[in-house]
């Protein structure tokens, strides 16, 4: 019986691994850490003395590839939020408060209203930005749209940034344009906000794993791959420290690992090699009564400010200009934000500065560009990860897609 072998257990070798199982392939899964789930992971941190997610990723309604997962393993009432689409703002500049309130459906009759739009914005304001629904992939959004005004500050700048992790001005506007065209265009309904619970872990990790080990998938963590072999048009062998797993013609690799990972094990291999970073904070402390779950913030360095019942968290995206300050320093800064919008007079609690310098590539044209596809010039070796082509940026549904996608061709392959 064939294989197919899975090196990655972050989302995408995840997503690939239960799409397979699902179908009865039979998987093996190589992860060099100690546990699954990459980025998307959850763990206890003395600090805080409790389980905390390395950062906040955000889910939309309409991300179907997520959902479409979360239902194989069993998960999909683990994601929580309200039951419309309703985003609250804070500028820390002005101490002004409001709610974009967008309608379920994709006629925007919202943006006539004014009690519905971002203050200081006209109707005429959001039209402008459907030239980024026809952008070239080789054009920036400043190249597309106009990059100021109020809708531009109070609302796009910071919903980009979220979804892009780069500086939007200069990101790609087919990128931003692919974004829009499944939340904003598809109307309220798709973009409800979501967040995992209790944990990333809880949702995303956990139930994949028992999944697999209830299909007798293999999961091996501690195992880091130190080289493909390859012939002239398959893969033959994987190296590991220790042992090395040979595969026949019939035996299908999904390569789930990080871009500089995978160019290092595949030759000649295009990849992104710019990347951008995210910094999230957490504070011990119980969000005030009526705080927002989440709420969006404008001039300060916090982006976005989330209300759980033990804690306070906060996310910087694009945040190469902060994340080689000093831990204490940037929670200090942070906090003061944090204080301000929830008008707390106390002093900083129990905190964690969390770093990924490489979160995402950087969103940019040349970047995107260099994306490669889910196929390879080896028969048997498939990519997967939120860096590959996959239309999005690099968030939580395109490294989903990424994997779905190996998995559904490898099947192809198995059956044929």
């Amino acid at each position: 019986m064939s294989t197919v072998y899975v090196v990655g257990g972050g989302l995408a070798g995840l997503s690939a691994a239960v799409a397979l199982a699902d179908k009865g392939a039979r998987v093996v899964l190589f992860e060099a850490a100690g546990q699954a789930g990459g980025r998307c992971r959850s763990y206890f941190d003395a600090a805080l003395d409790g389980v905390i997610d390395n950062g906040n990723h955000l889910v939309l309604s309409g991300n179907n590839a997520v959902y479409d997962y979360l239902r194989t393993i069993g998960a999909e009432n683990a994601l929580r939020g309200p039951q419309r689409a309703e985003f609250a703002f804070m500028d820390l500049r002005t101490d002004e408060r409001w709610r974009l309130a967008p309608n379920e459906g994709p006629l925007p009759w919202w943006i006539f209203a004014a009690n519905r739009r971002v203050p200081g914005t006209q109707a005429a304001d959001y039209m402008r930005l459907a030239g980024l629904l026809i952008a070239g992939a080789a054009r920036r959004i400043d190249e597309v749209i106009p990059c100021t005004g109020a809708l531009w500050e109070r609302l796009m700048r910071p919903f980009l940034l979220a979804a892009l992790n780069t500086e939007p001005e200069k990101a790609s506007a087919a990128l931003a344009g692919a974004v829009l065209r499944e939340t904003l265009a598809k109307g309220g309904r798709a973009y409800r906000p979501r967040i995992a619970h209790p944990t990333l872990s809880a949702a995303f990790v956990d139930p994949a794993l028992a999944f697999l080990a209830a299909r007798d998938a293999q999961v091996h963590f501690g195992q880091r791959l130190r080289r493909i072999v390859l012939d002239a048009s398959h893969v033959v062998a994987l190296e590991f420290p220790e042992n090395t797993v040979p595969l026949s013609p019939d035996d299908t690799l999904v390569l789930a690992t990080p871009p500089w990972v995978s160019r290092d094990l595949v030759p000649r291999l295009s990849a992104p090699d710019e990347f951008r970073s995210i910094v999230n904070a957490h504070f011990k402390i119980a969000a005030p009564a009526g705080a927002e779950p989440m709420l969006g913030v404008i001039g300060g360095t916090a982006e976005w400010i989330f209300a759980f019942a033990d804690r306070i968290s906060v996310t910087v995206s694009a945040a190469d200009a902060i994340v080689d300050q000093d831990r204490e320093a940037l929670a200090a800064l942070l906090w003061r934000d944090v204080a301000k919008a929830h008008n707390l007079s106390v002093p900083l609690p129990p905190w964690q500065i969390v770093k990924e310098k490489r979160a995402t590539f950087a969103a940019i044209p040349r970047q995107a560009a260099k994306r490669p596809k889910t196929g390879t010039s080896w028969r048997n070796l498939l990519l997967a990860g939120d860096w590959i082509d996959t239309g999005l940026p690099a968030t939580l549904e395109s490294a989903v897609r990424s994997g779905q996608k190996a998995a559904q061709l490898a099947l192809v392959r198995r059956a044929v």
